[in-house]
């Protein structure tokens, strides 16, 4: 593929754009999108950029019946100086590739789809809100569109790349949040598809996601699907601690999402000296550390947030308050760093952003 190739039809009218303060996520989107299609024996073609419209697809589409889709989800940003810059995009298209080799789906032309992507942005660029913790989210996503009800992966494929722009993830500052540890549910095993972004890892998720909320707390922390003990991960976001001074994080092991803020928090700490460890962590050992005073903090990390940290964790009964429910020096350092990096206004001395 070359960028030659890119067909671009503009729209005649575009939208009005909603007030940057009131910015709900993910229910407005711009004015244009990109699609993509594949067959099997031609490969990917017919890349386009077109006015945002609903789609057409057979109703034996295999997505609607064998859930046989990916997605990735990141970010552009409006610098002070008015610049846009997009954070680590080719590490979301790498993911994107992985995800598709777990579900059988052809890989893209990262380095091509990201020429695309950037050309999107620029065609959107007015779409990217200037207002302090906005950004102008951004939805890759691919799914099956062959018609047969036979179970097999699909022939034929369309990838799509939604712009939708955000408000602030913390209306008001940083509110550290109180996470439930789910003990009945399941979402994923070493071997299925926790490593990969695809649907059904999040709404097999929404049970117990719904039973946390009802009684008082904001998400759940899952536990590995064999012994329910080793921490994994929450909804969706990576999850960190520190405990007596070193950082520590769950290993990747097969059933936890590579997250991209993840990989970045951890290239950071190390660049600080701070202590960091990815390795296996029992809730139990957790809780024996949080007896014994030594749990300073705790945050999750994801494209959403960046820092999320959590103030309170339920266990069986049990409360570990963090931090006084108090977001805590280092999350707060971290938070800084990341969303500087990501907005222009700190130095971005590991060549992660990619101006538009």
């Amino acid at each position: 593929m070359s960028t030659q190739t890119l067909e671009i039809v503009k729209c005649q009218q575009r939208k009005e754009k909603p007030s940057t303060d009131q910015i709900p996520f993910g229910t407005t989107f711009t004015d244009h999108m990109f699609l993509m299609e594949y067959e099997e024996g031609r490969g990917w073609h017919d890349a386009r950029i077109i006015p945002y419209a609903p789609l057409t697809l057979d109703p034996a589409a295999m997505i609607f019946h064998y859930g046989q889709t990916i997605f990735e989800g990141l970010k552009a940003y409006r610098t002070p100086e008015g610049k846009v810059l997009l954070f680590r995009p080719e590490k979301n298209l790498e993911r994107l590739n992985r995800s598709g080799e777990r579900l059988s789906i052809p890989p893209i032309d990262e380095e091509q789809v990201l020429e695309y992507l950037k050309t999107l942005i620029d065609l959107e660029q007015d779409w990217v809100p200037d207002t302090p913790g906005t950004s102008l989210y951004i939805r890759p996503f691919i799914v099956a569109t062959e018609p047969n009800l036979a179970v097999g992966p699909s022939k034929t494929y369309k990838m799509m790349i939604l712009l939708s722009p955000v408000g602030s993830y913390f209306a008001g500052g940083i509110k550290p949040v109180t996470i439930h540890v789910e003990q009945e549910f399941t979402r994923a095993v070493k071997g299925g598809t926790g490593m990969a972004k695809t649907a059904g890892n999040y709404s097999s998720g929404y049970q117990a996601q719904a039973n946390a909320r009802k009684s008082g707390n904001a998400d759940v922390l899952w536990l590995d699907g064999i012994e329910k003990r080793y921490i994994e991960e929450v909804g969706s976001m990576n999850i960190f601690f520190k405990i007596n001074g070193e950082v520590v994080t769950p290993a990747l092991s097969g059933s936890i999402l590579k997250g991209i803020t993840r990989m970045s928090i951890l290239e950071l700490l190390n660049s600080w000296n701070v202590p960091v460890s990815e390795r296996r962590i029992a809730i139990d050992e957790l809780y024996e550390a949080y007896e014994q005073g030594l749990v300073e903090e705790a945050f999750g990390t994801g494209t959403a947030a960046v820092i999320s940290p959590v103030g309170e964790l339920n266990w069986q009964g049990k409360k570990m308050v963090f931090n006084n429910h108090e977001i805590g020096e280092l999350s707060q350092k971290l938070y800084d760093t990341i969303t500087g990096i990501q907005t222009g206004k700190v130095e971005d001395v590991f060549e992660w952003t990619v101006e538009i």
